[in-house]
């Protein structure tokens, strides 16, 4: 289990952020599954949809107050023109000023169904947040990987080339157990973030899930990391930095040939 940054839910230590924010949200059919993988908590309780809500709910109403957020979801049919299920996507929110009762309005009324274009709605999201002229973040909240032929570090790389200043996180549901998911994939949507300065994140329960939001949305922003931070976290087992809690999950999710060695 991995600890809470102290002072990110703590309205006194925020600032407001600079850049806007769109939140992209997994509602494929896969969302109505249980649990977290395999040996995770409550695995056969309640859906992860569910989990991502009230997780959403803890973090999105202070976020919300000194971040403009935006909203794009994929999966399940609501504009009846989209018959294939890789065009479900849907351009929910732009970036809004106190939108959490926005947001979760839209995520409430999400039935899990369809693929799970994630690649395209990544970059439907830039495109919301005018990426090429000015700075952003992207939180893409997934429990797999693109089922529509889409090359997430590809277009992470060219999103990177085009960008004034874009940020992506990704944070992975569901990793541990995934029976379709395997290494290479995960590399895949780690890629997208590391071309682009973000964390990849894999909470394996609900308290990981409202701390990994609040680390990626949340302000003082630490959506940057130092280049000197992420050189520590591949050469050393011992993070000692400023953020030891995410300096671990980083760490525990590195495929095996990325992960630092123990020393001595």
């Amino acid at each position: 289990m991995w600890q809470v940054v102290p002072g990110l839910a703590q309205d006194s230590q925020f600032s407001p952020c600079a850049e806007d924010a769109v939140l992209v949200f997994d509602a494929s059919g896969s969302m109505s599954g249980n649990g977290w993988g395999y040996g995770s908590e409550s695995a056969h309780n309640v859906s992860r949809i569910d989990r991502v809500r009230y997780a959403l709910g803890k973090v999105l109403p202070t976020v919300t107050r000194h971040r403009r957020v935006g909203l794009v979801t994929y999966g399940p049919t609501r504009t009846p023109s989209l018959f294939n299920q890789c065009d479900n996507i849907e351009l929910d929110l732009p970036p809004t000023p106190n939108a959490a009762a926005q947001i979760m309005a839209s995520v409430e009324s999400l039935v899990p169904a369809g693929g799970t274009p994630l690649t395209r709605a990544v970059e439907q999201a830039a495109e919301m947040l005018d990426f090429e002229s000015e700075p952003g973040l992207i939180v893409l909240l997934t429990d797999g990987e693109d089922t529509c032929g889409g090359s997430p570090c590809q277009v992470g790389k060219e999103l990177h080339a085009a960008a004034a200043q874009l940020t992506i996180h990704v944070i992975g549901l569901r990793v541990k157990g995934l029976s379709w998911t395997g290494e290479s994939n995960i590399v895949e949507t780690q890629c997208l973030a590391e071309q682009n300065e973000g964390l990849y994140l894999t909470p394996e329960n609900t308290d990981d899930l409202i701390d990994a939001l609040e680390m990626t949305l949340g302000c003082p922003k630490i959506s940057r990391l130092m280049e000197d931070q992420k050189s520590h976290i591949e050469a050393s087992s011992g993070c000692t930095w400023s953020h030891p809690s995410l300096c671990a999950m980083i760490e525990k999710t590195q495929p095996r040939g990325l992960r630092s060695k123990p020393k001595g």
